[in-house]
């Protein structure tokens, strides 16, 4: 993508996704009600989540289509704004559309699974086959785009690429990328606004990354700067779009996000975080996404060889809730450990550029 884009871009994309997500997630939440699309409850969780039970899901959709259309507007006023030196097509990065088409990609999964929850009323969607292909499927286009399109590195990345190639089986870790970290914000989502605002905050981290790489070609990777601009753009829409699900998220959630929002919240996560180089540093910037999947983890290798459970219930979030603690309590304390972790990836991230001597 050429020069014409910068902060001007990143605010206009949110903001156009901030006020559609804010005035069009209350449309969702009619639409869905009407036709009694509801969340199915576990009946072994905490009680205080039985009173959720036929609350509006699939509320990802309104994130999704929100963060997009940030995307779309803001990088068509930047094309009109320089159409006489650049072309329409020249105007749309390949990195940007892989990560935006892996954000619906993976969305789309999730539709598919919370929709055949609804219609059999059961807590089963899915089956791990048809999930598992979706997911790899979406995971394939994208590894081939990023490696031969958008030109992005082979090798595994911390900040920046290590001396470690994947190879031919970059398209697997590149599905374990997207399978992991959209399950791990899925298992996340299991409180009033939990997941909606922890992803805000890394969406923000990323906006940032990626602006910095933009505004500082030369000292990163072709690849990377050449896409950064447009992931910058993404990544911002995708924050404020959460920030005004949230709204309506927040306990007591009038939607819920399901899993076509945690599936592409996840899904679009391991996109910036390869095309932008940092993917190792995703699991520090992620935190509390490897908390809670570390704690499910922890819980079923506890029961099945020692026959016990470390914690009241897995994920994490649901231990502290059967401990007596509020659930907005829990919501918000995570957000600091969510915020925390975000703020040391970010310091990760200024102190290597410091080392490149890019910092100022």
């Amino acid at each position: 993508m050429t020069d014409i884009f910068g902060m001007r871009s990143v605010l206009l994309a949110a903001g156009v996704a901030l006020i559609a997500s804010l005035v069009g997630t209350p449309l969702v939440i009619r639409f869905f009600r009407r036709r009694g699309y509801g969340q199915l409850i576990r009946d072994d969780g905490p009680q205080a989540h039985m009173s959720k039970r036929g609350t509006p899901t699939m509320g990802g959709t309104a994130i999704i289509l929100s963060a997009i259309l940030g995307y779309v507007v803001a990088t068509l006023t930047g094309w009109w704004s320089a159409r006489g030196t650049v072309s329409f097509f020249d105007a749309w990065s390949s990195g940007g559309l892989l990560a935006v088409g892996v954000f619906a990609g993976m969305g789309a999964v999730g539709f598919l699974d919370d929709y055949i929850k609804i219609r059999r009323n059961r807590s089963l969607g899915l089956t791990k086959t048809a999930k598992f292909t979706g997911q790899a499927l979406v995971a394939g286009i994208f590894a081939v785009g990023a490696q031969y399109v958008a030109e992005t590195s082979t090798n595994l990345s911390f900040i920046g690429a290590t001396s470690f190639d994947f190879g031919r089986f970059f398209v697997l870790w590149c599905f374990i990328m997207l399978a992991a970290t959209s399950n791990a914000v899925n298992l996340t989502d299991g409180l009033d606004g939990l997941a909606a605002g922890v992803s805000a905050l890394v969406f923000g981290a990323y906006t940032i990354i990626a602006f910095w790489q933009f505004r500082h070609e030369g000292d990163y990777a072709l690849a990377v700067t050449l896409h950064a601009d447009a992931l910058a753009i993404a990544a911002a829409a995708a924050m404020a779009a959460c920030l005004g699900f949230l709204w309506w998220n927040a306990f007591p959630a009038k939607i819920i996000m399901g899993d076509t929002g945690s599936l592409a919240i996840g899904g679009l996560l391991a996109a910036l975080a390869v095309l932008t180089e940092t993917q190792l540093l995703l699991v520090i910037i992620g935190g509390l996404y490897v908390v809670e999947t570390a704690s499910v983890i922890l819980q079923v290798g506890s029961f099945r060889l020692f026959g016990r459970r470390l914690f009241k219930m897995a994920p994490l979030h649901h231990h502290f809730e059967l401990g007596g603690w509020h659930e907005t309590t829990v919501m918000v304390r995570f957000w600091i450990v969510g915020g925390l972790a975000v703020g040391f990836g970010l310091g990760l991230f200024y102190a290597e550029a410091i080392n490149r001597g890019v910092a100022g």
